[in-house]
C-alpha cells in the first residue's frame, strides 16, 4: 500500500504537492479576477451605450431603475454631471439611488443629496432633505452646519442661532459663528435704529475680537465718527479698501496723522503730504507719482483658508464656507473712473 503513498517514503515529494496546490490556487484566483474585470467592463460599456443612443422614450430615472449597474458607477456619474454644473441630472439621479439602496446608505445619499440642491439654489428643498437626515440622526454635524448655511442665506437668523445648539452640545467650537449670526441679525434688524445697531455691532466687537472688516465695514458707511473712535488702527490694513475708498469728509485728520499706515494711505490718495515714501511698494509708487499719472489702487480678495480668489469683499467664502477668512491684495492701475469724470466735466 505504501508503495502508491510516494509521501510515506519521501517528505520532499509533499513539499512540492504543497507548492503545485498554491500555484494552482494563484492561477485560478488570477485567471477568475481578469474574467471578472472583462465582464465588469462590458457592463459599464453597455451602460454608457445607453446614454450614447440618446433614446427619446427613455429618461434618466428609468435607466437607473432598470440598469444592473453597481450605484458606485451611478454615482460617479452624478458626480461628473455636479462638477460641470449640470445639477439637474445630478438630483435626478442621486433621488433614484435614493429609492432603491438599502437604509443603511441613505443617510450618505441623502446628505450628497442635499449638497446638490444647497449648490444649485434650491435652498427650500436642501432644507427639507437635511431635516429629514436630522430626523432620523440628530447628531449628523454636517447635516446642522448645511442647514446653518441655508437659514442665513434665507435670513432666518432666529433659527440659525437654534442650529448653533446642538452642534455646541456635540463639543464643536461655533463662538464665530454665533457673533457672525448675531452681526448679521443686528445689520438686516429694520425696527433698530442706526445708534442702536452701532453700538450692538461694537459690543460684539468687543467681546469677540473678531469679524473686524464686517463691522467696520458697516460703521464706516452709516457712521463713520463712531467708526474711527472705537477703530485699532494698528489693523489699518485689514480695512485698507475701505479705508482708501472713504470720501475726504469721512476722514479723521487727527487720528490718520498719528498712525504711520494711514499717513501712507491717504498721501498715496492725495490728501495729505505727511509721507515722502512708503514701505508698501504700491503706496510708495503712488505717493512718489503723486498728481504726475493717473493711478489708484485695485483691490481683489483671497480666502486664507481655500486661496479663492474674489472680485468682491465677503464674509463667508462661499468656496469652503469659512468665516472671516478675507485677506486684501492690491496693486497700482490706472485710475479710468477719473479720466471717464474729467471727460464728462469737459461736456458740461
Amino acid at each position: 500500500m505504501n508503495t502508491f503513498f510516494i509521501e510515506f517514503r519521501d517528505p520532499l515529494f509533499g513539499i512540492i504537492i504543497f507548492f503545485a496546490l498554491i500555484f494552482v490556487i494563484t492561477f485560478f484566483s488570477y485567471w477568475w479576477g481578469r474574467y471578472k474585470a472583462k465582464e465588469d467592463s462590458k457592463d459599464v460599456d453597455k451602460f454608457l451605450e445607453q446614454f450614447k443612443a440618446n433614446r427619446a422614450d427613455d429618461t434618466l430615472s428609468d435607466m437607473i431603475a432598470t440598469s444592473s449597474v453597481s450605484a458606485n458607477i451611478w454615482m460617479l456619474l452624478a458626480n461628473s454631471y455636479y462638477k460641470s454644473g449640470a445639477y439637474e441630472k445630478s438630483i435626478e439621479i442621486y433621488t433614484e439611488l435614493v429609492k432603491k439602496e438599502e437604509s443603511s446608505q441613505i443617510k450618505d445619499l441623502l446628505l450628497t443629496l442635499g449638497k446638490t440642491y444647497y449648490k444649485a439654489g434650491f435652498l427650500e428643498r436642501a432644507k427639507q432633505v437635511f431635516l429629514e437626515i436630522l430626523k432620523n440622526n440628530p447628531r449628523t454635524p454636517q447635516a446642522l452646519q448645511y442647514l446653518f448655511l441655508i437659514y442665513e442665506q434665507m435670513r432666518e437668523y432666529t433659527k440659525a442661532k437654534e442650529v448653533l445648539e446642538p452642534l455646541e452640545a456635540m463639543e464643536i467650537d461655533v463662538s464665530l459663528d454665533t457673533a457672525y449670526i448675531e452681526v448679521l441679525s443686528i445689520i438686516h434688524d429694520f425696527k433698530q435704529d442706526e445708534s442702536q445697531k452701532v453700538q450692538a455691532l461694537l459690543e460684539i466687537h468687543k467681546r469677540s475680537h473678531r469679524l473686524t472688516y464686517m463691522i467696520f465695514a458697516y460703521l464706516f458707511q452709516k457712521d463713520p465718527k463712531s467708526a474711527w473712535k472705537n477703530f485699532d488702527c494698528s489693523r489699518s490694513e485689514l480695512l485698507i479698501d475701505i479705508l482708501w475708498a472713504l470720501p475726504n469728509q469721512a476722514l479723521d485728520f487727527d487720528i490718520i496723522a498719528s498712525n504711520g499706515f494711514l499717513k501712507e494711505l491717504y498721501s498715496a490718495r492725495g490728501d495729505l503730504l505727511l509721507a515722502k515714501n512708503s514701505s508698501l511698494f504700491e503706496l510708495d509708487i503712488l505717493i512718489q507719482l503723486q498728481q504726475k499719472v493717473d493711478a489708484t489702487l485695485s483691490f481683489e480678495y483671497v480666502c486664507d483658508h481655500c486661496k479663492t480668489v474674489y472680485p468682491f469683499a465677503f464674509h463667508r467664502c462661499s468656496n469652503c464656507h469659512k468665516i472671516d477668512t478675507q485677506r486684501i491684495d492690491f496693486q497700482v492701475v490706472k485710475d479710468y473712473y477719473k479720466d471717464i469724470s474729467e471727460e464728462n466735466n469737459s461736456f458740461q
